[in-house]
């Protein structure tokens, strides 16, 4: 299995080569030469197959010879061995709704289940090759303390995660921040998540800096993170959807890689009828499906925090599988998109996204309102960027079939949300271990060369 950027296709990587880069040096993203395909056959003897067994499959598929089967066992088996429900995920159905739990990692959110993977095949590869590494990256909530979780204590890694200052829910910030470890940093940036995500990338196409530091990156745009992910869709189709050949998901949905992964999943055979797009008012998506503009706007703070964001960095690689891989057509949308603001969709190319995908949004108070609905009807708690993906069971085309959303955090990391649509006060669980722990994070402005210096004053090669 090769891999290539979306912006040059000439180039040839190795899984082990990408893993390591993250963001490919022309701006690009990686992704497969041709996606896995797999038989009937061998979708249907995943309900025999544990999550765990299910993972090994599928990344034994696009990892070629980086790690041998044994290892790739070991892997996959210590990411999952602390997760607090054994089968990983659950399913739990609600007339036509089943929630996809994908919250049961250390951190309470989907982010955990491709981060410890994350974790576990880092360390092997550190081990093998005698290197250390700066991982640096970026979070709109969940993925900085997935990422902390998953790496702190390594002494071959520094963590560095920026996250927007004030613009995270307390408990999402506190996941990250009270970590003692003497490898991870916390950076409050004085901006959006878009800002943030700027600054890595910025640091990312800077090769004198990142090979300087030996730089990598856990986002989502690293394709291991998007392999991990698609192991929940075969899992969900295999022990709980079995009669189920036209599978509707709803995806809440931030930088894309989420339902991305379900993509992915499609494209290797899994039945998927439609992925549903979720966001809130920050909902470039929404409007670039609707309209085929794609066009960001000011980033609008709201209860659902990780879905903050106006600049979806995985729709590129989406796209460029709809251009038929023309990567001549991505560098030109993503400079009319640096230079312009924006880049339209042609009406043909739409109208094929279209049958794939679908979109909603939802402001603070429809978000609200689909909390206090679903704990009326079924007294179970959802946090608010499930809500968002509940919406779509409103709408008419979508009243009696069957929905599998999301569930991609659990509600205590939402407080203020959880109040203000039950008027409930949250506990956190006491494993969580963060309410009386000293926070240590630096708050640092918008800018790339203030970022390296503290960096650079920090690191340990």
């Amino acid at each position: 299995m090769k891999y290539v950027s979306t912006r040059n296709s000439n180039t040839k990587y190795s899984f082990e080569e990408i893993f390591f880069k993250g963001l490919a040096d022309d701006g690009g993203l990686f992704i497969p030469e041709n996606f896995y395909k797999l038989s009937k056959d061998e979708i249907l003897k995943f309900s025999k197959l544990s999550f765990q067994e299910i993972s090994e499959f599928i990344f034994s598929k696009y990892t070629g010879e980086t790690f041998k089967k044994d290892e790739l066992n070991q892997i996959i088996n210590n990411a999952y061995k602390n997760f607090r429900c054994q089968k990983i995920v659950d399913v739990k159905k609600y007339k036509n709704i089943n929630l996809v739990q994908l919250f049961y990692g250390p951190t309470l959110a989907f982010k955990d289940i491709a981060m410890q993977v994350l974790g576990q095949m880092y360390n092997n590869l550190l081990i093998k090759n005698k290197k250390k590494i700066n991982i640096i990256t970026a979070t709109s909530g969940d993925t900085g303390a997935a990422a902390i979780n998953a790496f702190k204590d390594n002494e071959k890694i520094n963590i560095f995660v920026l996250h927007p200052n004030n613009k995270i829910s307390d408990v999402q910030r506190k996941l990250m921040t009270t970590t003692a470890s003497k490898n991870v940093f916390n950076i409050a940036i004085n901006g959006n998540f878009d800002d943030c995500q700027n600054l890595v990338k910025e640091m990312f196409v800077d090769s004198i800096f990142s090979k300087k530091i030996n730089m990598s990156g856990v986002n989502s745009i690293n394709w291991a993170r998007i392999v991990a992910q698609t192991t929940y869709y075969f899992f969900v189709y295999a022990h709980f959807a079995k009669s189920n050949n036209d599978l509707i998901f709803s995806v809440p949905t931030g930088n894309f890689g989420d339902i991305y992964a379900g993509y992915v999943a499609k494209k290797m055979g899994l039945p998927i009828k439609k992925l549903v797009i979720a966001t809130n008012k920050n909902n470039i998506l929404e409007r670039c499906i609707n309209s085929g503009e794609y066009k960001p706007e000011k980033v609008n703070e709201s209860l659902s925090p990780s879905m903050d964001i106006q600049v979806s960095s995985n729709f590129e690689r989406v796209l460029y599988d709809y251009f038929k891989k023309d990567e001549n057509k991505i560098k030109t949308i993503m400079n009319d998109l640096k230079v312009k603001g924006l880049f339209n969709i042609e009406k043909n190319i739409l109208n094929k996204i279209k049958e794939d995908f679908d979109a909603t949004c939802c402001d603070d108070s429809e978000t609200c309102k689909i909390i206090r609905d679903f704990y009326d009807y079924n007294q179970i708690i959802v946090d608010p960027h499930t809500a968002t993906a509940l919406k779509i069971s409103n709408y008419q085309d979508y009243k009696n079939k069957q929905i599998f959303v999301l569930e991609t955090a659990h509600h205590c990391k939402f407080p203020i949300a959880i109040k203000k649509s039950l008027n409930k006060e949250i506990d956190f669980p006491n494993f969580l271990n963060i309410n009386d722990s000293e926070e240590k994070f630096e708050v640092i402005e918008n800018d790339i060369n203030s970022i390296k210096n503290y960096i650079l004053s920090k690191i340990r090669i």
